[in-house]
């Protein structure tokens, strides 16, 4: 609100569109055409660490050359998920940017030899999907189309694609439907997100579809069926109707719980998943907790943390920014709960954690937070963005419209695009390449690979699993407190005095 509220304003703050728009006003706009994420400025974030460079270190002549440390990670119970990078998609679900731009993240993914994960509503999304007589799907041409993108430009087997489950997903029978008629490699259970602590939601701009949605179970608002809002809707009142899912919910009885939660993965695996993981979202510390507890008892493969600040579609504005535990405070958390059930001799999840990060060097920071226990890291909106980057080029390039900071690299895609004739070598088929959206994605993620190799060369580090909580120091005392980790002056002290001899 502005310090001087003059009357006569027409109401450009939030609080004045919210007096013409209402709860409109609590979702990004436009639906469908951007990602969103917080703006908040957490007391403790990813920079408030710096990276541990050595010119000491045995001599090796691996470190000679950045270009021999090796990215390459595992995920399971028996490792054996390969991926060439550590590097996922968490999630990208029935949202308009994940579906227009999904051939985008599965091909870079696919390409890349990373994992993706399917998101949450896409069977029920899905206009064209078929369900039986107890409204479980049959057919869902959507799912189908998304794993075929992933599976037709895999190579060697490397990466994974997982299909994810909220409630409402698990009351359809998406699940089984991944694993017995598309082969999924992976399923997922969805607790939420650290985008918001509420269901997915996503805008809906036809009628018939949001009737249709609230025949298949959904929460749709307004109600489609409601003569007053249905007028409303044909007079231009509002541009699209709400679908919102139901809110899961855990029971506080720790022991029934655990068991139904066992029982739940037990009855995955005995329908053929190889793979299970679990995704949290950035709740409170005993539910993360609860979540590490779960997936040791049911000795879960995956576990994946979403910290806040994070998102990709429709979450609310105020609820990115005030709700939930931040990425750098999660990492904390699980690293410490991670090293209790260790000392307990209990199992620990591999853990990948999520929640706003971009760049490489937070992606080091993120390893060396929870080392030893995590094994990737989720990049869902950043990856969205390679995606969205790499079509939009393409398609002004083609319409003869090319941005100036393009122009100065070449007029083609051929000349414009770094990995075109690599990528073409490697990967074509047929004399076809991949997308300019994979493209976009793939050039993205080999420029994260060459810098998390540079830091990690600079560190004497040459593999994932050699990272640990020596290898950053923090820059204030507060980022010491929250984390462990030692504060930049008092880091190295003993070893300087020793070295000094004094």
């Amino acid at each position: 609100m502005c310090t001087v509220c003059l009357d006569g304003c027409p109401g450009y703050c939030e609080i004045g569109k919210s007096a013409f728009r209402g709860p409109e006003v609590i979702y990004p706009t436009p639906f469908g055409k951007m990602t969103t994420a917080a703006q908040k400025e957490y007391p403790v974030d990813f920079h408030h660490f710096n990276i541990t460079g050595t010119i000491a270190g045995p001599p090796d002549p691996r470190f000679e050359k950045f270009t021999n440390v090796n990215l390459e990670t595992r995920l399971g119970r028996d490792k054996g998920i390969k991926m060439r990078l550590p590097l996922m998609v968490t999630g990208v679900g029935s949202t308009k940017v994940a579906e227009e731009h999904f051939e985008g993240l599965g091909t870079g993914a696919a390409m890349s030899g990373t994992g993706v994960v399917i998101g949450e509503n896409v069977c029920g999304m899905d206009t064209e999907a078929e369900f039986d007589s107890n409204n479980k799907v049959t057919h869902c041409p959507e799912l189908q189309r998304r794993i075929n993108i992933f599976k037709e430009w895999r190579q060697d087997g490397d990466g994974f694609f997982c299909v994810q489950a909220n409630p409402e997903d698990l009351r359809l029978g998406v699940l089984e439907y991944a694993i017995n008629k598309l082969g999924v490699d992976a399923v997922e259970l969805k607790w939420g997100q650290g985008a918001k602590s509420i269901g997915g939601e996503v805008k809906i701009t036809k009628l018939e579809k949001a009737r249709l949605l609230k025949k298949r179970g959904y929460i749709v608002i307004p109600d489609p069926e409601d003569p007053v809002a249905v007028e409303s809707f044909k007079m231009g009142a509002f541009e699209g109707f709400e679908r919102h899912t139901r809110i899961g919910t855990v029971s506080n009885d720790i022991g029934k719980s655990t068991e139904e939660f066992v029982n739940t993965v037990e009855n995955l695996r005995k329908k053929g998943a190889k793979y299970v993981f679990l995704k949290t979202g950035a709740y409170r510390p005993a539910d993360l907790a609860r979540a590490l507890r779960f997936c040791s008892e049911a000795e879960i493969d995956v576990l994946t943390v979403d910290g806040a600040g994070g998102g990709t579609g429709m979450s609310p504005w105020r609820m990115m920014n005030e709700w939930g535990v931040p990425t750098i405070y999660l990492a904390s958390l699980v690293h410490q709960y991670c090293e209790k059930l260790t000392k307990k001799k209990k199992h620990v999840p591999d853990i990948v954690l999520a929640g706003g990060l971009t760049m490489e060097d937070q992606i080091y920071k993120a390893f060396a937070l929870c080392s030893p226990y995590i094994k990737a890291v989720g990049m869902s909106r950043a990856t969205i963005c390679a995606s969205m980057v790499g079509k939009t080029q393409a398609g002004l390039i083609a319409a003869g419209k090319q941005p100036k900071n393009s122009e100065q690299y070449g007029k083609t895609l051929e000349e414009v695009f770094y990995y075109y004739h690599a990528v073409e070598k490697e990967f074509g088929m047929n004399g076809s390449v991949p997308p300019a959206s994979g493209l976009g994605v793939y050039s993205y993620y080999q420029r994260l690979a060459t810098g998390l190799r540079q830091l990690m060369a600079g560190s004497r580090r040459i593999s994932l699993d050699e990272i640990n909580r020596s290898d950053i120091f923090a820059l204030t005392r507060e980022a010491s407190d929250v984390t462990g980790i030692p504060y930049v002056m008092e880091y190295d002290k003993e070893e300087a005095s020793r070295i000094l001899g004094v």
